[in-house]
């Protein structure tokens, strides 16, 4: 009797101290698999920007994606249906900041984050509106990637804009990788007019003579008129 009870209570306390075992192993798995569940939650959930998923040639042909299709619908859309598609764009393919603050010059230094604000804001809406309307309809125009050229301070995407009559127009892109990923901080019309260096010209001219409240005022005067 004493060996049965003793049997009786070896195989209770092995069976109690399996549960806990197994309680314990149920509980660690658990936790894994809702670490787990977590981390892929986040990974689903986490914006990815197009611009840090691609290659700078990827960009481009991002950017050509969306502006012929604004082309091929631009009397549907209007001028003002044109700006508002392609303005998020434009803040996302462009490094506006960038292109501001080379365009401002030494200046920009002596800015106030506020005005740094205002004047890149200012500078996309005027990037966004002047593609607007200079892409005001579509007859047949192919807009191409040719290639791309290391450089010391990024990649030169080339591309070329095939007009209906054949006569192709070629327009490069500096492409740098930043915080967040590829984006366009200069663009050569022709291959090799920097409209960095017009708009720096351009942009020196009010600052002498309005400051940069000025040509922030003025940047936003040229958007609402090309866009309508």
């Amino acid at each position: 009797m004493l060996v049965s009870w003793a049997g009786d209570a070896g195989r209770q306390c092995r069976g109690e101290e399996g549960e806990r075992v197994m309680r314990r192993y149920r509980g660690s798995a658990f936790r894994q698999l809702a670490g787990i569940g977590i981390v892929l939650a986040l990974l689903l959930l986490s914006p990815i920007s197009p611009a840090a998923a691609a290659g700078p040639s990827d960009v481009i042909r991002g950017f050509y994606g969306v502006l012929l299709d604004t082309m091929q619908h631009a009397q549907q859309l209007g001028a003002r249906g044109r700006y508002q598609k392609l303005e998020p764009v434009i803040f996302r393919t462009f490094d506006v900041p960038y292109m501001a603050k080379l365009s401002i010059g030494p200046g920009w230094n002596a800015l106030t984050p506020e005005q740094k604000k205002q004047a890149a804001h200012a500078y996309g809406r005027y990037i966004a509106a002047t593609y607007a309307s200079r892409f005001d309809g579509y007859s047949g125009e192919r807009l191409d990637v040719t290639g791309e050229q290391k450089i010391k301070r990024g990649t030169m995407v080339q591309s070329r804009i095939v007009k209906s009559d054949g006569e192709p127009v070629s327009i490069n892109y500096m492409v740098h990788d930043n915080a967040v990923g590829y984006q366009i901080r200069d663009v050569y019309v022709t291959g090799t007019i920097s409209e960095l260096a017009t708009k720096r010209s351009e942009f020196a001219t009010i600052l002498r003579t309005n400051g940069i409240d000025g040509l922030i005022a003025s940047l936003n005067k040229k958007a609402d008129d090309l866009r309508g």
